[in-house]
């Protein structure tokens, strides 16, 4: 018998097991070079374009003020009280698309949610000039939630794009 033992070599992945926050955080860092584990090149486009949509969806997407004066009423059309409800879904589809390993089925994730609220977005801004145009100018103004949107869907529509030419090769 011989006493001699081999000796593994170390390796070089200090962070990447971790756990944790941490662990998360080294992963995706990780998954930007190469696509280390669910993370991958669009991952975090997908994760932020992803939570803006969720968040687009509860606040308001356009104020409407119909009287004038010092004591105008107006109020407020919620992302929940119409198409905000599929921005909703279809954020957190996008999400989940950030944890999504395979090329093919991560671009559908940021692509198909993109190009929806995109075009939801580009139809309620269309709605919104229309209403001006037939009341007085100013009447219907956009909000903060319908933004919020149009920008999380244009991350995620670059996000698709960038999967596509740039994903790379296994």
């Amino acid at each position: 018998m011989t006493a001699t033992a081999q000796k593994k070599p170390a390796r070089s992945t200090a962070g990447v097991e971790d756990r944790g926050l941490a662990g998360v955080f080294a992963r995706l860092k990780e998954g930007r070079k190469h696509g280390y584990g669910v993370f991958h090149l669009g991952s975090w486009p997908m994760l932020i374009g992803g939570m803006m949509m969720i968040i687009s969806a509860f606040l308001p997407w356009i104020y409407v003020s119909l009287t004038q004066g010092l004591i105008g009423e107006s109020f407020v059309l919620r992302g929940t009280d119409g198409p905000g409800v599929l921005t909703l879904s279809v954020g957190c589809l996008a999400f989940a698309g950030g944890f999504v390993p395979r090329r093919r089925l991560a671009i559908a994730h940021a692509a198909i949610p993109g190009l929806v609220v995109a075009a939801i977005a580009l139809l309620q801004g269309w709605n919104l000039i229309v209403a001006n145009a037939s009341t007085q100018w100013g009447s219907f103004m956009p909000g903060m939630g319908l933004v919020l949107a149009g920008g999380g869907a244009v991350l995620l529509i670059r996000a698709a794009w960038s999967m596509w030419k740039r994903w790379p090769a296994a």
